[in-house]
């Protein structure tokens, strides 16, 4: 009897479910850390987030902190430098352009993330990854806006593509990391980083405290315990889902921001919206594989 081929896309398991709910989280961030630059600079909000999210960690497993091994150290502050940057540059950008925009924007990240591991790890990305590219380029021009030229982003605009790739290198060195190390507290030194990072970089940036705000507190202590529960559900979850495949599930992230924007009143025209399919088209089509293996169903070259 013959067996029928296997299918490219699989039922989602217990982690990749796990991924789809902090996906979900992570789009309805946009707006609150939109509202939250009204009231402070993005160094300091986002040192104040971090360092929340690493001392809500360290509280929660103080135990587990003790095992604390060097490689987790390293693993943790590589992949912490990587979420400063994408964070710091997202927030950046989003004192300037709508958080509908600027989801859809960082969810270049995904088709950057072949691009990366080409450039790091020597491994030419396929067929799909180069047409995933060409659409969400194009989508990229279309998004921003005809009268913004070609090439000529505005400085939020070219901020939030830059953080798209800071976001690609963190996928691709939790995937590195990730497995053999305890989330818990790989998750924790990362989040400590990332804050310290932030907070060290605020008087080269010449960036002022912010006066007080309660609005300011509350939003950076929320998004800091929704960033601990995020990075820790990424660590985790990347043990056993492959970098591509968990992109393929972050791919979902740019719809929900754009939902929970468009509840709150932002409405992008004809052609971003035609842009904005176009990225999450070329999103989905550069996380498609065409070969898997038969042993795990994992992509050939994920």
């Amino acid at each position: 009897m013959t067996a029928l081929p296997r299918s490219r896309w699989r039922a989602l398991n217990r982690q990749e479910l796990v991924l789809v709910l902090i996906t979900m989280i992570w789009g309805g961030t946009f707006l609150a850390v939109q509202k939250a630059m009204e009231v402070s600079g993005p160094f300091f909000f986002v040192g104040l987030r971090f360092v929340t999210a690493g001392i809500a960690m360290w509280l929660l497993f103080g135990k587990v902190m003790r095992g604390l091994t060097p490689s987790e150290i390293r693993g943790g502050a590589a992949i912490g430098v990587f979420l400063f940057l994408g964070y710091f540059l997202q927030t950046w950008g989003l004192q300037t352009i709508s958080s509908s925009k600027s989801a859809f924007i960082t969810a270049l990240y995904v088709p950057f993330v072949p691009l990366l591991q080409w450039a790091v790890l020597r491994r030419p990305p396929g067929l799909y990854s180069w047409i995933g590219v060409a659409l969400a380029f194009a989508g990229l021009l279309l998004i921003t806006g005809p009268e913004a030229g070609p090439l000529s982003l505005e400085a939020g605009e070219i901020a939030t593509v830059l953080c798209a790739v800071a976001v690609a290198g963190e996928i691709i060195l939790i995937g590195r990391y990730a497995p053999g190390n305890d989330s818990r507290r790989i998750t924790a030194v990362q989040l400590l980083v990332a804050g310290v990072l932030s907070f060290i970089l605020m008087p080269v940036a010449g960036e002022a405290l912010p006066g007080f705000s309660w609005y300011l507190v509350v939003s950076a202590v929320g998004l800091g315990l929704a960033s601990a529960g995020i990075q820790f559900a990424m660590n985790w979850a990347q043990k056993s889902v492959s970098p591509t495949r968990a992109t393929l599930i972050y791919a979902g992230e740019p719809v929900w921001a754009g939902i929970v924007g468009r509840i709150a009143g932002e409405r992008l025209p004809g052609l971003a919206l035609l842009g904005a399919a176009l990225i999450v088209g070329g999103v989905l089509v550069s996380s498609r594989k065409p070969k898997e293996r038969a042993d795990d169903g994992i992509p050939a070259d994920a």
